[in-house]
């Protein structure tokens, strides 16, 4: 049977269709990622400053603070505000690595390499590192409470200005920024929009269409059967869609609208917003009048990952992503399993769509292959749309739209007028889980623009380990609904890019264990056999803190666990099969302490490939 594209309708491909009105478009930032370089050689020793003038103005401060708040807050600098004077100027002081200030700072793993005062005399630290607020708001409680001096110390919150997309829709493209069913895009844009990464999207052809010209590369034609192609040749270097209509059925304009919604020009004035509107789309042409052949597929899903195909040269550029919203009924073929497979290994995550059919994944392929990430498809009220499929192999939900409560509640994207042949670039709304998928294989392209290092498994993991919970109804969905902004801040475990290391054998035991240091450091490592134990020894000053973070593959499941130098179980976690595992630790004692951090197997692969995984530690 043919494959088709995965959009809601009673005839299977078809949708249904809405003009789109222009809206107030919704608010988001632009990025903020630097990291401060240390300023120590800068600083102008004897600068006299204005204390702060008494606790009058501490007891107006809040009393408490609600952490979740700034739980994905970072910031460089932290405020403090002393009481009283001291006998030498408080700035050259403050940088000495005998003040008290200073002091305590190092028992958390930082230093204040410069600071000013506010207009209210307080002191700004400028730390060595960047760190999560809530880590700082911990270090400023322990502050005051060791020091009488202190009338306060908080975070300095990185305040940013709040711009918006100057694309006239989008403020109809309710599916990224509100709060229900909405993919909480505008604050993963601080971060990323992709630039760098290829994203292809293997489907119906991509019309050059003017919010996607800027954004779109040379393609690939797959077809090889000339009526399925409807352009009057087979293969060939274009991947323009000519329509896939066949006899009275309308052209569906299907890849055009998906590719909007993965990468359509922003700022431009123009139409709508893609998810990773900084990235680049490779289209890749696999279906036509009447869907596309599975061998037809799986030869583009090879060549955007880079991999070779007899007849056809290498693709400009290889993607990194890649968007499968299409699907059939039936099993998942050795052909296509093969392709994913290969996609996979020459580091290309691919996503793809659950299927329309209200029922079971497990009976519609690509869906029930390996080696993807699996989406179904939520209303705009947050609950599974009526006609998405679910099952053991969904992975995630997203936005897919529910237009039976209103063409509004659709998925807003490129498009064209014409029925039958092309007519006018357009815009409209669309449901289906095809909508709901490019939502993801944008995240996926904004994560590693931010990453490109990350492979497939950890994307995999860490999408699936960062969603939030659906709202509504929504049985075998999956571990949530995306959320762009929590999966683009997982990229990093610490502030920074880490350190690679790889796992040396043997390492089961703690007289084996692996040390680890220049921190954050990555561990690439696996899982050899079953009962192997890796272990990892890592040195803590007093007082310090380190975090680990376990990223396993897709199939499998690993522990984590902290152990002292006697063996003693500090901390476990044993998250499900295909999710993180997180730990933390604090050195409570007045001397450093070795930690041992362990990584097990409760299920799944072992091996160098099947039992792969990732181990991240900051301090």
């Amino acid at each position: 049977m043919p494959f088709r594209p995965e959009s809601s309708t009673p005839h299977f491909m078809r949708h249904a269709r809405a003009d789109a009105a222009r809206a107030k478009a919704m608010p988001r930032s632009p990025a903020a990622t630097a990291i401060r370089i240390a300023l120590g050689a800068l600083l102008l020793a004897g600068s006299a400053v204005v204390l702060w003038p008494g606790p009058a103005h501490a007891r107006a401060l809040p009393a408490t603070v609600d952490p979740t708040l700034e739980a994905d807050a970072w910031t460089d600098r932290l405020v403090v505000a002393y009481r009283t004077a001291e006998a030498t100027p408080v700035r050259r002081t403050l940088l000495s690595a005998t003040h008290k200030t200073q002091q305590h700072l190092q028992r958390f793993g930082l230093q204040a390499l410069d600071s000013h005062s506010t207009a209210q005399g307080a002191q700004v630290l400028h730390l060595n590192r960047w760190a999560r607020a809530a880590e700082l708001r911990k270090v400023a409680a322990a502050m005051v409470a060791a020091d009488p001096n202190i009338a306060y110390a908080e975070p300095d919150l990185l305040m940013q200005p709040q711009s918006a997309p100057n694309d006239p829709m989008y403020g109809q493209q309710w599916h990224y920024f509100e709060p229900t069913a909405g993919l909480n895009l505008p604050a993963a844009w601080d971060l990323s929009t992709g630039s760098g990464i290829t994203i292809a999207v293997v489907d119906t052809g991509v019309r050059p269409h003017p919010d996607l010209v800027g954004n779109l590369l040379a393609g690939y034609d797959f077809i090889a059967n000339k009526t399925t192609a409807a352009d009057g040749d087979g293969r060939d270097a274009d991947a323009t869609d000519p329509g896939d209509g066949c006899g009275t059925a309308a052209a569906s304009w299907h890849g055009t609208h998906v590719a909007g919604t993965l990468a359509a020009v922003a700022n431009n004035n123009l139409g709508v917003a893609g998810v990773a509107h900084g990235a680049k789309l490779l289209p890749v042409r696999a279906m036509g009048c009447g869907g596309g052949y599975n061998s037809d597929i799986a030869s583009g899903v090879v060549w955007a990952a880079g991999g070779s195909v007899s007849g056809v040269a290498a693709a400009v550029s290889r993607a990194k992503v890649i968007n499968l919203s299409l699907g059939s009924s039936g099993s998942c073929s050795a052909t296509m399993q093969s392709a994913l497979d290969q996609a996979r290994s020459l580091g290309a995550t691919v996503v793809a769509a659950a299927g329309n059919n209200s029922g079971a994944t497990s009976k519609y392929s690509p869906a029930n292959c390996r080696n993807l990430i699996v989406v179904t498809a939520l209303g705009r009220e947050g609950k599974r749309a009526s006609y998405a499929n679910f099952g053991a192999e969904v992975d995630v939900a997203a936005p897919g739209g529910d237009m039976a409560t209103g063409s509004a509640n659709g998925v807003l994207s490129t498009s064209n007028t014409g029925m039958l042949t092309v007519g006018s670039d357009s815009y409209r709304v669309e449901q289906g889980t095809s909508m709901a998928t490019p939502h993801v294989a944008g995240v996926a392209a904004l994560m590693l623009a931010r990453n490109p290092a990350l492979t497939p498994d950890e994307v995999e993991v860490l999408i699936k380990s960062s969603t939030r919970k659906i709202p509504g109804a929504c049985t075998s969905c999956g571990t949530g609904l995306v959320d762009a902004a929590a999966a683009v801040r997982a990229v990093f475990l610490g502030s920074s890019a880490p350190t690679l290391v790889t796992e040396v054998e043997p390492n089961d035991s703690h007289a084996q264990a692996q040390p680890l240091g220049s921190f954050p450091v990555k561990v690439k490592g696996s899982i050899n056999r079953n009962g192997d134990l890796d272990t990892y020894r890592i040195s803590v000053p007093a007082k310090g803190t380190v975090k680990a973070r376990l990223i396993g593959n897709a199939e499998s499941d690993y522990n984590l666990a902290f152990r002292n130098a006697k063996s003693v179980v500090l901390a476990t976690s044993v998250r499900a099969k295909g999710l993180t595992d997180e730990l933390s630790w604090t050195n409570s004692a007045a001397t450093a302490a070795d930690l041992f951090v362990r990584v097990s197997r409760a299920s799944g692969g072992v091996g160098d490939s099947g039992g792969r995984y990732t181990l991240e530690v900051t301090r």
